[in-house]
C-alpha cells in the first residue's frame, strides 16, 4: 500500500508564527502516525512579495520545530513552466480569459455603477470581476494583446462549472474514528477567480494544485481559512484531470482580540519566540 504523503507549503513573504508552527506540527504528527512522507514545500510563486531570506528562515524554524521532511525541497520559482502548461490547457479549453482591470480599477467600477454594496463578493470580500472582458468579441480582444495591454488571466466560472459537472471534496475529522465526510461545494461564489496576476505566472489556487499533483500529495491539512478556496481547488482539479486528496482544516489560533495571527506579528513569530528561550 501506498504511503500517505502530507506537506506544509507555507510562503516566504514573512516570518513564521504559532499559527504555522501548529500547521506543521500536524502534518508531522498525521504523517508519523499514518507511516506517511511529509514534504517541506515553498510557495514562493509571487517573485515580488517573496524573498530568499524568509525562505531560509522557514528552513531554519522548520528544522527546529523536528520536522522530518524530505529533501530536495520544492520552491514554486523553480517550476513556473509547469503552471504555464497547466494555464495553457484551461485557455485553449475555453476557460480562461485575458482580464484588462486591476484591482483597484474592478473597486472602481463596481463605486461608480452604484451598486458597491450589494455587488456580489467573494470569500475573501473582494468583487467578482466585471464580465466586460470574458464578453469581448475576438477581433477586440486580440487587438488589445498585440498592442500589449497589461492584463491578468482568470476563470470563466459559469462556464467552468458546466464543464467540470458536480463536485465535492473528502474532509477527514480528527476523531477516535477518522470519520470523512463528503462536502458538495459550489465554487460560483468566488465568480471568475484569478489564475495569473499581470506580474505573477501563476495564482495561489492554480500553482498549488499542479504542485499538489506533481508531489503525489494524498492529504492536504491546512487552516480553517483556506477551507473556501477548496471548492476552486476542486473545481481546478476536476477540469486539469488531476487526482483528488483528502482535506482536513483546522482551528486557526487566535490572539487575544480573536484575529489570526499575521506574519507582520513579529513578536509571535517562531524566530522571536525561538530568541527569547522557547
Amino acid at each position: 500500500m501506498t504511503p500517505p504523503v502530507y506537506r506544509f507549503a507555507p510562503s516566504p513573504n514573512g516570518l513564521l508564527h504559532l499559527g504555522h508552527a501548529y500547521c506543521a506540527l500536524l502534518n508531522r504528527d498525521l504523517a508519523e502516525a499514518s507511516h506517511g512522507r511529509l514534504l517541506l514545500r515553498i510557495d514562493d510563486v509571487d517573485l515580488e512579495r517573496c524573498r530568499p531570506e524568509f525562505a531560509a528562515a522557514i528552513e531554519e524554524d522548520c528544522t527546529w520545530l523536528g520536522l522530518n521532511y524530505e529533501h530536495p525541497v520544492r520552491h514554486q520559482q523553480h517550476h513556473l513552466d509547469q503552471y504555464s502548461k497547466a494555464l495553457s490547457r484551461l485557455r485553449d479549453m475555453g476557460l480562461a480569459y485575458p482580464a484588462f482591470l486591476s484591482r483597484s480599477e474592478v473597486t472602481q467600477f463596481v463605486a461608480q455603477t452604484g451598486h458597491r454594496h450589494d455587488w456580489p463578493r467573494d470569500p475573501d470580500g473582494s468583487p467578482h470581476y466585471p464580465s466586460h472582458d470574458r464578453e469581448l468579441d475576438a477581433e477586440e480582444r486580440d487587438a488589445r494583446l498585440a498592442s500589449g495591454e497589461p492584463h491578468a488571466i482568470r476563470l470563466a466560472m459559469n462556464r467552468a462549472i458546466a464543464a467540470a459537472g458536480p463536485l465535492s471534496w473528502q474532509e477527514f475529522q480528527r476523531d477516535d474514528k477518522g470519520q470523512i465526510t463528503s462536502q458538495t461545494i459550489d465554487p460560483s461564489a468566488w465568480g471568475d477567480v484569478l489564475l495569473a496576476g499581470r506580474s505573477i505566472t501563476a495564482s495561489y489556487h492554480l500553482a498549488v494544485v499542479i504542485d499538489d499533483e506533481l508531489q503525489g500529495v494524498t492529504n492536504v491539512v491546512r487552516g480553517l481559512d483556506l477551507k473556501a478556496a477548496t471548492s476552486v481547488h476542486r473545481l481546478l482539479q476536476k477540469l486539469l484531470g488531476l487526482r483528488e486528496p483528502h482535506y482536513h482544516h483546522h482551528r486557526l489560533i487566535l490572539d487575544v482580540e480573536g484575529r489570526k495571527l499575521s506574519k507582520t506579528d513579529g513578536d509571535k513569530g517562531i524566530a522571536a519566540l525561538r530568541a527569547r528561550g522557547w
